[in-house]
């Protein structure tokens, strides 16, 4: 499956200048929420008996289909110009060696200008990762579908395809304001991708899901949620620091902490979707962070400002931190007595 050139759209195209911008401000910037994820009100049950070896704990999980060799991921930010895919390119790298999953950011500005397709392509650093493509909700309204879903997929060669959903954002920086009847056409990409054997999970940026979503959600057919919650970087604290518009960064400062905690978002999820594939991302900051995602529900956890700082740092610094986080994660199943990650369920206590 090929990448079909084409041209600029236009007036109604994404800036892509704004990709250069959103990470400068998420490298240093004051981006993060105040309130916290909500784990801290939940403590790992320590068992004193264990019967368990440290070093035969069982991390490996299943996303899309593919076995991954731990349960976390790097999530979506960025991507679309030559400074973001340098730092894509480290990650991709660390993903590959460290088997794990990666998403890259949102890719309208290179189906809008296909000149940009370069910027998101990682498959020569990662050829056996697990890729998530990623488009905009919002877009599929004003009439994308299966074939710039595709084009998405095939541009970098993706496992799999998120379509995320932000409408608070999108408000806050003035862009993409109409979300009617965005069920419809999601359900309908993603009967479409299915046959093409392509699984579409739909996420949250960082606002986190209410249970209405996460029903409604599940009933348009996608194999999957991330849902990624307040608690870490807030996207409207973000916009209002990008912005040169007055409104806008008025916009940004009051909703800078809208959102679902990250842990009420996961627990909204599996009320209403026990079994359907799960992504937590928001906050996340340590292993013991992952382990309490994981043991209210998560499938897999998922970093994204922690990982870019490391990436900005270089290789090594990334390799020590992802080393770092599985080793946390490890001792945190070893102490709770948990020998594979589906163990870690039920290991909770709420204080």
């Amino acid at each position: 499956m090929g990448f079909e050139v084409r041209e600029p759209s236009g007036d109604d195209c994404r800036d892509p200048e704004s990709k250069g911008r959103h990470l400068d401000v998420c490298l240093s910037g004051p981006v993060g929420y105040r309130k916290s994820t909500g784990l801290e009100r939940y403590d790992l049950l320590n068992q004193a008996l264990p019967e368990l070896r440290l070093d035969e704990i069982d991390l490996s999980v299943s996303l899309a289909g593919r076995t991954l060799r731990a349960p976390l991921m790097m999530a979506p930010m960025t991507g679309g110009d030559a400074r973001t895919h340098e730092l894509n390119c480290i990650l991709a790298a660390a993903a590959q060696r460290w088997g794990l999953p990666m998403g890259v950011g949102s890719q309208r500005v290179a189906i809008e200008d296909s000149t940009r397709a370069r910027y998101f392509q990682l498959r020569d650093e990662a050829p056996d990762a697990v890729l998530f493509a990623n488009i905009g909700g919002a877009q599929l309204v004003k009439g994308w579908g299966a074939e710039e879903a595709r084009r998405a997929v095939a541009m970098i060669g993706a496992d799999a395809l998120f379509v995320h959903l932000n409408p608070m954002q999108e408000a806050v920086q003035g862009g993409d304001l109409d979300f009617r009847g965005l069920a419809g056409r999601l359900a309908r990409l993603c009967e479409d991708l299915a046959a093409d054997g392509i699984p579409v999970f739909a996420r949250e940026v960082c606002f986190g899901l209410s249970e209405q979503a996460a029903r409604e959600l599940a009933a348009c057919g996608v194999a999957g949620l991330d849902c990624a919650g307040a608690g870490g970087t807030s996207w409207a604290r973000v916009e209002a620091l990008c912005t040169e518009g007055e409104g806008e960064r008025h916009l940004g400062q009051v909703f800078g902490e809208w959102g679902i905690p990250t842990a009420e978002s996961i627990v909204n999820v599996r009320r209403v979707a026990p079994d359907l594939p799960l992504i937590a991302c928001g906050g996340l900051r340590t292993g013991l962070d992952v382990a309490k995602a994981l043991a209210l529900g998560a499938n897999v956890a998922a970093m994204a400002r922690p990982f870019l700082i490391k990436a900005a740092q270089g290789p090594e610094a990334l390799d020590g931190f992802i080393s770092q986080v599985l080793r946390e994660l490890r001792v945190a199943m070893f102490a709770s007595g948990a020998g594979d990650v589906s163990a870690l369920r039920g290991t909770l206590t709420h204080r």
